[in-house]
C-alpha cells in the first residue's frame, strides 16, 4: 500500500482571517455539474482585478510561490457557505494542505471527505510559520503527517493533533469510499450475519417468501 505521510513544498503566507469559500470559490464558477475547470476561480478575486488582470501585489501571483503546495492561513479559514466546489478548486489549483489556527466546520469535514490536509496550529505558530515562509529563501514546508509535525526550512518544528481517520485517510490515500471500503470484511460478515437472523428480509429470496404470501 502507497504512503502518502510527507509532503513537502512551497508554503505561501496568506495571513487572511475569515476567508470564506465565496472568496475562495466565487459563485459565478459554480456553472458547471461536475469539478472540471475550478482553478481558475480560486481566490479570484484576490488573485485578479476586475478588468481580468492579474494583481501582481497577491502572493500567489509572485513568481515565488506560484507553485505553492501550502497555504498557511488566518484563522476561520474556510467560513461561509458549504460549497464543496472551494475544496476541489484548491485541489485542482496544486494545494495540498492548509495551515491555520482555525478553519469553517463544513470545510473542515469537505477537505477531509477529499484528502486536502488541514493542520490546525495555535495562533502564536501559525503566525510564526507566516513570518518564516513570507521569505521566499524559506518557503519550503515539510509536513510529516505520521509524527504530526510541520517541519520547516530553518529546522523550526511545530507539533499538531490529528483525528486518528484523517490520519489514516490521507497516510492510505484513502478518501471515504475507500474508507468504507477498507472494512468490506466487516461489512460483508455483518451482511451475512444478518440474512443468517432475518431470513425474510434477504433479497435473494423472491418476493412473496419475504413479504409473506398471500394464500
Amino acid at each position: 500500500m502507497a504512503s502518502h505521510d510527507l509532503l513537502s513544498g512551497v508554503a505561501a503566507p496568506l495571513p487572511i482571517d475569515n476567508l470564506d469559500t465565496d472568496q475562495i470559490m466565487p459563485k459565478q464558477f459554480l456553472l458547471g455539474i461536475d469539478k472540471a475547470g475550478l482553478a481558475r476561480g480560486v481566490l479570484y478575486d484576490l488573485r485578479m482585478t476586475p478588468q481580468g488582470e492579474s494583481r501582481p501585489e497577491f502572493v500567489l501571483n509572485q513568481p515565488e510561490y506560484r507553485s505553492a503546495r501550502v497555504l498557511v492561513a488566518g484563522a476561520n479559514f474556510g467560513c461561509g457557505s458549504s460549497r464543496e466546489h472551494a475544496v476541489w478548486g484548491l485541489m485542482q489549483a496544486g494545494i495540498d494542505a492548509v495551515i491555520a489556527p482555525s478553519f469553517g466546520e463544513i470545510f473542515y469535514f469537505n477537505a477531509q471527505n477529499n484528502r486536502l490536509l488541514l493542520v490546525t496550529l495555535p495562533a502564536a505558530d501559525v503566525a510564526r510559520l507566516n513570518e518564516i515562509v513570507s521569505d521566499p529563501r524559506h518557503s519550503l514546508l515539510t509536513i510529516d503527517v505520521q509524527q504530526q509535525c510541520v517541519i520547516t526550512a530553518t529546522g523550526e518544528r511545530f507539533g499538531f493533533e490529528m483525528p486518528a481517520r484523517q490520519k489514516r485517510m490521507f497516510v492510505e490515500g484513502l478518501d471515504m469510499i475507500g474508507m468504507t471500503l477498507a472494512e468490506r470484511a466487516v461489512i460483508d460478515a455483518f451482511e451475512a450475519r444478518h440474512a443468517a437472523q432475518h431470513p425474510w428480509m434477504s433479497i435473494d429470496l423472491p418476493a412473496q417468501q419475504r413479504l409473506g404470501s398471500s394464500e
